[in-house]
């Protein structure tokens, strides 16, 4: 079953066509260096703009990264061949030598500066070179010694008087100038990164910070008008990204996650870390309240030793006291910027591993007072695959692959692409619900002409020529 494939009865040949114009999309690698996992996905955009996902592969971390930083290049290089080769051989067809890498960790810094740039040819409208101009002067921005720039997000942009612009491409004036976000990080850290994944073979397309990752895979452009925070919850760190009305206000990388947690419990009730974690995902919850006082959990000893009884309320009242704290992080950080219920209209959308506790959505509301989801990274995901492949743990991944799908729409980086037949493996699909069949049939029918499932006369194809014409100029100017 190809539940990607066009429906209803398009002729062969232009459904060959669109075919091979999907084909011709790249295929782009997200591979996620995590404190606890490393996941590799590769996957490539449908003809509805939809993300396939062709390749999927995980391993374990091999105790290579800690706080989200890779310290033991030799086994993280070990732990990226294994997750490599596990999503190779889940689509042999699969060929993968750039990835997208994300980035997090305690060494991550931001801060804000202001550039200007006075225009040299008055006659001629803001061009999209001059923005990249003034993007790559701030480049040159005083940063600590050992620190590297990892990513320079422009703000509100201004044009002479004129204040608050998303994009001044178009504009007419003397000066354009903007606020910047700029995102730095340990040069050492990063080159441990570099190191280990050119060491496995592979070359990077590009680090981006990981909670912007994510939250391009779990947010809708909804979402950033209304103002979202994203609380990126891992093994090593919980990252934080604010949005409001479109632009970026905030990053923060709180240096507390779900290995943490695991580790209170290892110590709080005497426990192996490996039976830590099994009682955390099994029996564990975010709002001690909310659990049973005579509900125990025995746990057998060691080496034919006594069992041991833990009762799930001590245990939830573990996780909520660490939980707690990775949430007064998150009101500190909003504080810091003037985010409240009053601008965050979206809340604050949980994602990442350990977004899966239980009750962890009361929690969080109650301590933040702003409303709370979990975010799952299907925003911009094709419909109907397993439960496995759209987990919050996986929202860096699939975001690091719209990462590269920005750069490649927007011809900031070449792409090899190569026309192939390389289609999503049986194993990762499952039937359409008839809520997702309707979704699916609600967002086709909204596509643009040269898009949908038609008879295709002459005319037909004369009529989406001047379709994509007027489109061009609307889109123009619209920016």
């Amino acid at each position: 079953m190809n539940h990607h494939a066009n429906a209803g009865t398009a002729p062969p040949d232009y459904v060959a066509a669109q075919a091979k114009a999907v084909n011709n999309n790249p295929i782009i690698v997200g591979l996620d260096i995590g404190t606890t996992k490393i996941a590799a996905i590769a996957g490539r955009k449908n003809e509805y703009g939809k993300l396939e996902i062709l390749g999927f592969g995980k391993a374990s971390s091999n105790n290579s990264v800690q706080h989200g930083q890779v310290l033991n290049i030799e086994n993280a290089v070990k732990a990226i061949n294994e997750a490599m080769a596990n999503c190779r051989q889940s689509n042999p067809s699969l060929t993968i030598k750039e990835v997208y890498v994300g980035i997090a960790g305690h060494h991550i810094k931001s801060l804000q500066t202001r550039g200007d740039l006075v225009r040299q040819n008055l006659e001629d409208e803001i061009t999209q070179l001059e923005i990249d101009q003034l993007i790559s002067d701030q480049r040159k921005t005083y940063i600590p010694a050992g620190d590297q720039i990892i990513d320079v997000i422009p703000q509100e942009f201004t044009v002479d008087n004129y204040q608050n612009i998303k994009m001044p491409i178009g504009y007419s004036g003397v000066k354009v100038g903007a606020n910047f976000h700029i995102i730095t990080g340990d040069k050492y850290a990063i080159r441990n990164i570099t190191r280990a994944v050119n060491k496995s073979g592979l070359s990077i397309k590009d680090i981006v910070l990981q909670p912007l990752a994510s939250a391009d895979s779990v947010m809708c452009e909804y979402d950033m008008e209304a103002g979202v925070a994203i609380l990126d919850i891992g093994g090593g760190t919980s990252d934080l990204a604010v949005f409001h009305e479109g632009i970026l206000k905030h990053t923060a990388v709180i240096p507390f996650g779900g290995e943490n947690i695991t580790a209170d419990i290892k110590t709080g009730l005497s426990v192996l870390k490996s039976q830590a974690e099994a009682m955390k995902v099994q029996f564990g919850s975010a709002l001690s309240q909310e659990t049973k006082s005579n509900a125990i959990i025995t746990i057998p000893g060691i080496r034919g030793g006594q069992p041991k009884q833990v009762s799930v309320k001590t245990l939830a009242q573990i996780i909520q006291a660490r939980m707690s704290e990775i949430l007064d992080f998150v009101t500190f950080h909003l504080k810091q910027v003037g985010m409240d219920s009053r601008t965050l209209n979206g809340g604050i959308i949980l994602t990442g591993g350990g977004s899966q506790l239980k009750h962890l959505i009361q929690l969080t509301e109650y301590q933040t007072g702003l409303n709370a989801r979990i975010g799952f990274p299907n925003e911009h995901l094709a419909s109907g695959y397993i439960e496995e492949l759209t987990k919050p743990m996986y929202s860096t991944c699939i975001g690091l692959i719209l990462k590269g799908y920005s750069d490649y729409e927007r011809k900031r980086k070449d792409f090899v692409t190569v026309n192939s037949d390389i289609t999503v493996p049986k194993d990762f699909t499952r039937p359409l619900t008839s809520e997702e069949e309707k979704k699916e049939e609600d967002f086709k029918s909204k596509m643009p002409v040269d898009v949908r499932s038609r008879k295709r006369s002459i005319w037909d194809k004369m009529k989406d020529s001047i379709y994509e014409i007027f489109k061009e100029e609307d889109d123009q100017e619209l920016k």
